[in-house]
C-alpha cells in the first residue's frame, strides 16, 4: 500500500484504533483534516481477497465526494477494486462494472438505490457501511434513498458515519445504537495559518473591488464564494472581459463541465475557480491560499465550511470579506479582521504557467498516466518538467503542459494515435 504521506494525523490514528474495537463510529471533523483516508484505513482492513463480491458500501452525498474517495483509494495502491456510481454518470457502464464486483462501492444514495433497485450487483456480501458527511446527504433529501438501501442490507457488522457538524441527530435507518464519537470539531489545528482579512468596496456593486483584489492575489490559487448560480456566472462574465481566466463551479452545471473545472483548477491551468457553497465539502482541490467571501456566508457553519478550503494541515492562506457599501461584517465572525485598501492602479495578474489538453481516451480504453506521458514524450518532444498533472477518467483524460508548449503539443499530435487509437486532441479552455 503506498500512502504518499510522511505519517498519520491525530484523526487518523485515532480511527484506526477505534474502529480496531468498535463496530459503530460517529467521526466528527472539519473539512480538509484527512478524513477519508482516517476511515479508508480502518476499512481497508477488514477486507479479504477471497470475497468476489461487494464488501463495503461507502455513501457520499455528491458524485464530486464520491469520485474523491475513489481517487483517494486508488492512490492507496491496495489491489482492491473499488468504482464509484453517481447521477450524471452513464448507467450502463456502472452496470457493466458490475461484471468483476468491486471490493468497495462508493456513490451517492439515489444511483446506489437504483443498482440494488435492478439487482446489478450482490449485496449479500457487504459486511460494512460508511455514510460520509451524512449530514450533508439529509439536508439534500436522500433519507428515504438511505432508508432504503439500508433495510436490504441484512450482514452489516460496521458502521461509519462522518459529519464536518455536531448538531446532527443519527436517524434510525442507519442502525447505529450506541455508537462510539470520535470528536475533533474543537481542535482547530487545521486551521491556525488561517488570516481573516476585509476588503470594503466604496459602492453598492462589488464587481470592480472584487476584480481589483484578484489582481493584488497575483495569480495564486483564489476561491471565489457566492450564495446564489447566477452570481458565479455574472462574476465569471466580468472577469473573461478583463481577460482574467477563471472557472466556475455550481449545482446547474453538467457533470462534465464541474468535473473539467475541478480538474483545471488542481492542476494549475486556472488559478481563480467562482463557486457556491457546493465547493465549499467534499472536494478534493488542494493548496488553495486565497478564499473569497464575495456574497457573505448566512451562517457560521458555511463561513467555516468555507475558509475550511484555506490554510489545510500545516499550511498557511488568507480569508478575505468582501463587504459593500451597504453590508455589515456578520454577527457571528467575532474577531475584527484587518482592512486591506487596494491600489488604485492595478497590474492584470500573469497567466497561470500551466495550460489543460484533453485527450478523449481514458481508463475504460486501457490508458494511463505512464502511456501519456510516454507519447507527448515522444510525438511532442516534451521533458518531464513541460508536463504536469495528469488525471486519466473513465473516457477521457486531462494533462497540464506548460503554457508556452500548449499550442506547439497541439499541432504535433493532432493527426497521431495513442496506443494505437485515434483520439480527440484539444485544448481545454
Amino acid at each position: 500500500m503506498s500512502l504518499k504521506i510522511d505519517s498519520l494525523n491525530e484523526i487518523q490514528l485515532a480511527s484506526l484504533d477505534a474502529m480496531s474495537k468498535n463496530n459503530e463510529i460517529v467521526l466528527l471533523s472539519p473539512t480538509g483534516s484527512g478524513k477519508t483516508l482516517a476511515f479508508l484505513l480502518p476499512v481497508l482492513e477488514t477486507l479479504r481477497k477471497d470475497v468476489s463480491n461487494v464488501q463495503v458500501l461507502i455513501l457520499a452525498p455528491s458524485r464530486e465526494l464520491a469520485l474523491q474517495i475513489e481517487q483517494v483509494f486508488r492512490s492507496m495502491s491496495t489491489g482492491f477494486k473499488i468504482n464509484s456510481c453517481y447521477g450524471g454518470h452513464d448507467v450502463y457502464t456502472e452496470k457493466r462494472n458490475f461484471s468483476e464486483p468491486p471490493a468497495v462501492l462508493v456513490g451517492t444514495p439515489g444511483r446506489i438505490t437504483e443498482h440494488i433497485t435492478k439487482g446489478n450487483f450482490e449485496t449479500t456480501s457487504i459486511h460494512t457501511v460508511v455514510f460520509d458527511e451524512f449530514d450533508k446527504s439529509l439536508e439534500f433529501g436522500f433519507h428515504q434513498e438511505m432508508s432504503a438501501i439500508m433495510s436490504g442490507l441484512d450482514g452489516i457488522k460496521r458502521r461509519i458515519l462522518t459529519s464536518a457538524t455536531q448538531a446532527v441527530e443519527i436517524p434510525a435507518f442507519t442502525g447505529v445504537a450506541s455508537p462510539v464519537y470520535l470528536d475533533f470539531l474543537g481542535n482547530k489545528e487545521t486551521l491556525k495559518g488561517l488570516s481573516l482579512k476585509t476588503v470594503v468596496s466604496p459602492d453598492k456593486d462589488k464587481l470592480k473591488t472584487l476584480f481589483k483584489l484578484i489582481c493584488q492575489l497575483a495569480g495564486e490559487p483564489t476561491l471565489v464564494f457566492c450564495n446564489h448560480r447566477d452570481a458565479v456566472d455574472r462574476i465569471s462574465k466580468f472577469l473573461n472581459d478583463y481577460k482574467i481566466p477563471n472557472d466556475v463551479f455550481h449545482g446547474g452545471l453538467e457533470q462534465y463541465d464541474r468535473e473539467r473545472s475541478l480538474v483545471k483548477f488542481r492542476n494549475g491551468s486556472c488559478n481563480v475557480l467562482i463557486a457556491t457553497d457546493l465547493a465549499a465539502r467534499g472536494l478534493d482541490i488542494p493548496e488553495i491560499k486565497y478564499i473569497v467571501h464575495y456574497q457573505l456566508p448566512t451562517t457560521e457553519e458555511s463561513y467555516i465550511h468555507r475558509n475550511g478550503r484555506t490554510a489545510r494541515m500545516n499550511a498557511e492562506g488568507t480569508s478575505f470579506l468582501v463587504l459593500g457599501s451597504e453590508e455589515y461584517q456578520p454577527v457571528f465572525i467575532q474577531s475584527a479582521p484587518d482592512v486591506v485598501e487596494l491600489p488604485e492602479e492595478i497590474e492584470l495578474p500573469p497567466l497561470p504557467e500551466w495550460a489543460s489538453l484533453y485527450i478523449g481516451k481514458g481508463r475504460k480504453d486501457k490508458i494511463s498516466k505512464m502511456d501519456i506521458v510516454g507519447f507527448l514524450a515522444k510525438k511532442a518532444m516534451l521533458t518531464k518538467e513541460e508536463i504536469g498533472m495528469i488525471e486519466v477518467k473513465d473516457y477521457f483524460s486531462y494533462v497540464a503542459i506548460k503554457r508556452d508548449k500548449i499550442r506547439p503539443t497541439l499541432n504535433k499530435i493532432k493527426e497521431e494515435k495513442i496506443k494505437n487509437m485515434k483520439a480527440k486532441f484539444e485544448i481545454s479552455f
